[in-house]
């Protein structure tokens, strides 16, 4: 795992962000900005990926973006990257949504995971890099 500041969510945290059908932020609310370390006007119009640490394994984006592109509610843990290249764990659920202009995209609401959930989902992440880098 790489290194790097570890930032914890304090229980109240509740991160938001929306993105269009490509994962470009539209919107995202002031838990999300703070613990990113992002301003609003960062984070508005790039990529949600901006915010991806190199820990994550493609298959669990792959397993997201196969379910919210079906239409479904995706929920897992996903860490991180902070702008100052530290880290948070969050979990979080995804919901493929249509605007009332009718352009598709994802409402992703996070909150806090505990230790244990973070210890146990780094057992399954290690296993999963390890098998992608064979």
């Amino acid at each position: 795992m790489a290194q790097g500041q570890e930032t914890v969510l304090d229980e109240y945290a509740f991160l938001v962000s929306e993105t269009d059908e490509k994962g470009i932020i539209r919107f995202a609310n002031d838990d999300f900005s703070k613990i990113a370390e992002y301003t609003l006007e960062e984070l508005v119009g790039n990529p949600h990926n901006k915010v991806r640490h190199p820990d994550m394994p493609k298959k669990a984006f792959k397993s997201l973006w196969d379910t919210i592109q079906k239409g479904d509610i995706w929920t897992g843990y996903v860490k991180n990257l902070t702008k100052s290249g530290g880290y948070y764990w969050v979990y979080a659920t995804i919901y493929p949504f249509e605007s009332c202009d009718g352009s598709k995209g994802y409402l992703s609401c996070r909150r806090k995971p505990s230790q244990e959930e973070i210890n146990n989902i780094e057992i399954l992440y290690n296993r999963w890099n390890n098998e992608e880098e064979k």
